[in-house]
């Protein structure tokens, strides 16, 4: 199956309702761990890389790593840029590869951002790639991009005429979701994403998955979120493991990275394939 565009994926997801997790991967270790459970659980998994990410270890070292890794995967993947305020960035990353991008420019007005995604998506599908528009900041510092303020809401008919003039792929909304950990339940408005689907037929992307209950993911993907974002949980997960790790190895003074290695990646592996299950993307790969 190899490396397929975006929109393959999300749409399947879309028609049979289902959701693909889309997955903040952080270095090759947890990169291998996500496309290793995709391989197991026979699921489609959206790779996403951070700004932050993508400045520390390189386009050109993480293009070589995906390439090496997924070269005759058996399942649908993709590798998608996440949360890109810069143009720079952007270019740089489809130049090198990507299959797609999540131009976020919500700091800017809804018109000049609406400006600046057309062009975005005209450059991504010279090459075969796609993107991803929001026009609504989620609530929330996500790897150094976004804010703690409360985000505020366009209206329907906003959102509507943003999908329709730029042409994106992906559309994420602004639903009372946030980035990092909820300090309190959210309140999430399933309604806003069934509008959107009903009136575009576009597939939803739902932002600060981490977090929610299942009863939400499940009530949001049927209505059509079908790319459901993880970044702060696989962190989490991820940093965690090499800190119980270590203060194990200290205690015991025995310092054995080849098994530092194998106990992180035993969590993450635990953490994503929960997430087919809960998504309900488990045997959906073609």
């Amino acid at each position: 199956m190899a490396v397929v565009a975006l929109k393959e994926i999300v749409d399947r997801a879309l028609a049979d309702r289902y959701g693909v997790p889309a997955i903040n991967i952080v270095n090759d270790l947890t990169l291998e761990a996500v496309l290793a459970t995709a391989v197991d659980r026979r699921s489609p998994m959206i790779v996403q890389t951070s700004v932050k990410t993508v400045r520390s270890i390189g386009a050109d070292v993480l293009m070589a790593i995906w390439r090496g890794m997924t070269a005759g995967i058996e399942v649908p993947v993709t590798l998608h840029l996440d949360h890109c305020p810069d143009r720079a960035v952007i270019s740089d990353c489809l130049a090198k590869g990507w299959n797609s991008v999540l131009f976020d420019a919500s700091a800017l007005p809804v018109e000049e951002n609406q400006r600046q995604t057309v062009e975005v998506v005209r450059e991504a599908h010279a090459v075969g790639a796609h993107v991803e528009g929001e026009i609504e900041s989620i609530t929330g510092v996500e790897d150094g991009i976004g804010s703690d303020a409360e985000a505020k809401r366009q209206s329907l008919e906003v959102s509507l005429a943003f999908i329709k003039e730029t042409g994106v792929d992906v559309f994420a909304p602004s639903i009372g979701n946030a980035h990092g950990i909820y300090s309190s339940a959210p309140e999430l408005d399933g309604q806003r994403v069934t509008d959107l689907v009903e009136a575009t037929g576009i597939p939803i992307a739902l932002h600060g998955g981490s977090g929610m209950t299942d009863a939400q993911f499940h009530d949001l993907i049927a209505r059509g979120c079908a790319k459901v974002n993880i970044s702060t949980a696989l962190k989490i997960a991820y940093m965690k493991a090499n800190l119980d790790f270590l203060r194990d190895a200290e205690a015991k003074n025995s310092w054995d990275p080849p098994s530092l290695f194998r106990h992180v990646r035993a969590d993450v592996v635990t953490l994503v394939d929960g997430l087919v299950d809960r998504f309900g993307s488990a045997g959906k790969a073609w």
